[in-house]
């Protein structure tokens, strides 16, 4: 008996172990070195941390491990690198991939191995849409939110004739498809687009096209360097001084940044998340900055961060990290709540819903500190925000 009983306490001890020592390893998958580096990059992989050691302050049975690679915005390599981490680095989700071709290859290889995708940097809704899985959650914004934001805001201040420069990817053919369905849906119309390749250098003969097509409103379908290069040389062009409002539509704090308040004042931009929002958003940024020189998180970045700390909550919740469906599952039946969104939920198709914000980006004399950049203009509530639930085989 007295065997029996010490097995059985040697046992319980073992498992008690076992539990204490798992540890959950999240990749971030993210550009360390093209045009979305500022915007992502870095900053996405210290925001990853940031969660992992506020799960571990009040979950010290889990040990949460961090790592990270450079998709270099090819979807072979970005598979390369996925394929690698489930297959021998023990890898059990991976976040961040502002780039919607790396993101698509990374979804459906997620879905083989059943692990879990924390999409919090692309911007496709069909992530949550016709190629949606039960393993993916859309988290940050898409283009379908920006073109509620920015291009319904434009449009109904009488930006009736679109000019496109579009990436020519996923992710730009989206954006302008969304906003110009809502362009039309307000009156407008699309007089004409272009479509520049990842990393194009001068926009100049775009440009030109631009300013003669008799277009009022000029829609960067851009993002990143891309955009930045954009906005400086319509900058040189006399764009906006001709009387063509530049409509960003997707821009981030940090892009404003590198481009300076002379050349972005005006823009309007919808983000989910701005540093200086409440005292929730200033709390955390400060701790970011901390870690980050100085520099204050970016919409993806501060998604990294709740996408992964949620992940967490929810392994935690169930016990177990092993079928990546199951932790989806769990994530979406609780509430999402952390200091850079708030209170929020995940919708069964697998979009985080939270609300949207439009801003317009301050001259140099509204701005008191380095990064003081925007100022609210509206609300966008999560249900006006994101593309409605349709058709989705992650549906369960």
């Amino acid at each position: 008996m007295l065997r029996i009983a010490a097995a059985m306490a040697l046992s319980l001890f073992a498992g008690s172990i076992a539990y204490a020592e798992m540890t959950v390893r999240v990749g971030v998958l993210t550009d360390l070195t093209g045009p979305y580096a500022s915007l992502s990059g870095e900053g996405s992989i210290t925001a990853a941390k940031l969660a992992a050691e506020e799960f571990e302050a009040s979950n010290p049975g889990v040990k949460v491990d961090v790592i990270f690679g450079d998709h270099q915005n090819k979807a072979d390599i970005g598979s390369a690198i996925v394929r690698k981490w489930y297959d021998q680095g023990d890898v059990d989700a991976v976040v961040d991939i502002t780039n919607s071709a790396v993101a698509f290859a990374v979804n459906q290889i997620t879905r083989e191995r059943n692990k879990v995708f924390l999409a919090s940097g692309p911007a496709s809704p069909d992530l949550y849409g016709k190629a949606c899985a039960p393993t993916t959650v859309l988290w940050t914004y898409d283009t379908y939110a920006m073109s509620q934001g920015t291009g319904r805001a434009l449009a109904k201040s009488g930006g009736s004739k679109w000019f496109f420069i579009t990436a020519d990817y996923a992710f730009g053919h989206a954006l302008e498809r969304d906003t110009t369905r809502v362009v039309e849906s307000e009156g407008g119309k699309v007089v004409g687009q272009v479509r520049a390749p990842l990393n194009t250098a001068d926009f100049s003969p775009f440009l030109l096209q631009a300013q003669s097509s008799g277009a009022n409103v000029l829609g960067l379908a851009n993002a990143g360097l891309d955009m930045i290069n954009t906005v400086k040389q319509a900058s040189e062009f006399g764009i906006a001084r001709s009387g063509m409002k530049l409509a960003g539509l997707l821009v981030m704090i940090t892009d404003v940044r590198s481009l300076g308040l002379n050349a972005a004042q005006g823009l309007v931009v919808t983000e989910p998340f701005y540093w200086d929002l409440n005292p929730a958003t200033r709390g955390w940024s400060q701790k970011f900055a901390e870690r980050a020189r100085g520099k204050m998180p970016s919409s993806a970045q501060a998604g990294a961060y709740s996408a992964t700390l949620h992940y967490l909550k929810a392994v935690a919740a169930l016990g177990s990290k092993t079928d990546g469906a199951e932790v989806v599952r769990k994530m979406k039946a609780m509430p999402t709540s952390d200091p850079a969104f708030g209170n929020g939920m995940i919708r069964k198709d697998g979009r985080k819903l939270h609300d949207m914000f439009v801003f317009e980006v301050k001259t140099p004399g509204e701005s008191k500190s380095e990064w003081d950049l925007y100022k609210l203009v509206a609300t966008i509530a999560p249900e006006q925000a994101f593309k409605p639930m349709g058709d989705c085989v992650a549906l369960q």
